[in-house]
C-alpha cells in the first residue's frame, strides 16, 4: 500500500511538471506573440493603385494576369519594403503635384528614409518601367 501511494505521489509530480512546463512554454509563445505584434502595430500598410504611362499595347496583346502592387508600409518617416522586390523609382509629390524628393529603391534594400522636414499630406509614387504605383502617406 504504501509503495502505490509512492507511485501515485511520483506521477502526480510528474503531472505537475509536465503542466508548468506547458505552461511556461504558452507564456513563451503569448509573449513572443504580443512582441512582434507590438512592433507591427505603429506601422500602416499604404494601399496603392495601379496606372500605365506608356499606353501602347505590351507586346502583341494585353497582359493575362494583372500586375500586382508592391507592399509598402510606413512607420514615421520610413518605408519599408517587402525583400525580393524588384528596384522603383520613388517620387514624393505635395499638394500641388511638384516632386519634393526622390531617390532609387534598389531590390536589396528593405527600408528608406524620408527627409524629416517634410510635413502634411504627400503622394508617393513608386514607378517600375512603364507601371506607375500611387498611394497617399501623411508625414
Amino acid at each position: 500500500m504504501r509503495y502505490t501511494s509512492n507511485c501515485h505521489n511520483f506521477a502526480l509530480v510528474n503531472i505537475i511538471y509536465l503542466n508548468n512546463m506547458k505552461m511556461k512554454k504558452l507564456f513563451f509563445c503569448l509573449a513572443f506573440v504580443l512582441m512582434a505584434s507590438a512592433n507591427t502595430i505603429a506601422r500602416e500598410l499604404i494601399p496603392l493603385t495601379i496606372s500605365r504611362e506608356d499606353k501602347s499595347p505590351i507586346g502583341h496583346h494585353t497582359p493575362k494576369s494583372p500586375i500586382q502592387p508592391p507592399t509598402v508600409y510606413i512607420e514615421d518617416y520610413a518605408l519599408s519594403f517587402i525583400t525580393g522586390h524588384p528596384d522603383y523609382i520613388l517620387n514624393i509629390k505635395d499638394e500641388d503635384g511638384d516632386t519634393v524628393y526622390t531617390t532609387t529603391v534598389y531590390s536589396a534594400q528593405t527600408q528608406v528614409t524620408l527627409p524629416s522636414t517634410l510635413s502634411g499630406n504627400y503622394e508617393i509614387e513608386l514607378v517600375m518601367g512603364y507601371w506607375v504605383f500611387t498611394g497617399i502617406i501623411t508625414l
